[in-house]
């Protein structure tokens, strides 16, 4: 449990403390009302707590029972990137290895790709079983909020009728460096997403310009299939892609790009290219 620039262990405070975020969202709503309560009154009671700088983060999420992703959610991209725009949603999948924390550095082979692109996306966590559900009530499923780096080899992208490998090489979904409760984002189409490369501002765009919104998302996708607790839903990327950019912009070797979510935080990552 994150206090400011500082956390709180739960396994010094509580015998039976869940051992990570999913196993907490699994146990549902009370587990996680049970934690919050004995993490505020530890804290209140002088709780030791331990500095943000001085821990390495992992993962936002650590074990989702699904990651899935929504492509071509923002108009600007879609034009950008020249693709079509669908009259239902582009839904894919990334692969768990994919996943990293804020400050990682992640390593691809400069054989394999030469096109790797950023993408600041808001990510989704389910909170409790979604099947069937109206975008009225869709919000009341989620548990919090995260932001996510897509990570993208645009030059596999392009050359494969897929999207989930050019996205899912081992640590190109960057998460964190927190989850966010629900009940602290009012509104996640009021929300401003940037990406930070090289010193420049490359992405700089509000949530609320999604063609389809955080509830009709979830909405959508639950009418085929439910939503498990602890789902990672990313929920696309807005304009300002390097590939689109002339002359184009891609990550390096020796690049950080750090992709930003006000009233979330700011996710780093470090690149490396073997």
């Amino acid at each position: 449990m994150v206090f400011g620039d500082a956390a709180l262990f739960l396994d010094e405070i509580m015998d039976d403390a869940p051992r990570d975020l999913q196993d907490m969202i699994e146990k549902g709503e009370q587990e996680f009302d049970r934690v919050r309560a004995l993490s505020l009154n530890a804290a209140s009671h002088g709780a030791s707590l331990t500095p943000l700088d001085g821990l390495r983060h992992s993962s936002a999420v650590l074990r989702p029972p699904q990651i899935i992703a929504i492509g071509a959610n923002y108009a600007a991209h879609s034009d950008e990137l020249k693709l079509r725009s669908e009259t239902a949603a582009t839904v894919f999948s990334l692969w768990p290895n994919s996943l990293t924390g804020h400050e990682s550095t992640i390593t691809w082979p400069g054989d394999l790709t030469g096109q790797v692109d950023y993408e600041a996306e808001l990510g989704v966590i389910i909170g409790r079983p979604a099947r069937n559900v109206s975008v009225h009530d869709a919000l009341d499923y989620v548990f919090g909020y995260t932001v996510v780096n897509d990570i993208t080899a645009r030059d596999l992208q392009f050359s494969e009728a897929q999207w989930s490998r050019c996205k899912s090489f081992d640590g190109f979904t960057p998460t964190g460096p927190v989850v966010v409760t629900a009940d602290e984002i009012s509104d996640p189409q009021d929300l401003w997403l940037t990406t930070h490369l090289g010193g420049r501002v490359l992405q700089d765009a509000s949530s609320g310009d999604m063609v389809r919104t955080v509830a009709e998302i979830i909405a959508y996708l639950s009418t085929t299939s439910t939503l498990l607790p602890g789902t990672l839903i990313s929920t696309g990327s807005p304009g300002g892609a390097g590939y689109s950019r002339k002359p184009q912009v891609f990550l390096q070797d020796g690049s950080t790009v750090t992709v930003s979510i006000d009233k979330i935080g700011f996710l780093t990552t470090h690149c490396r290219v073997s």
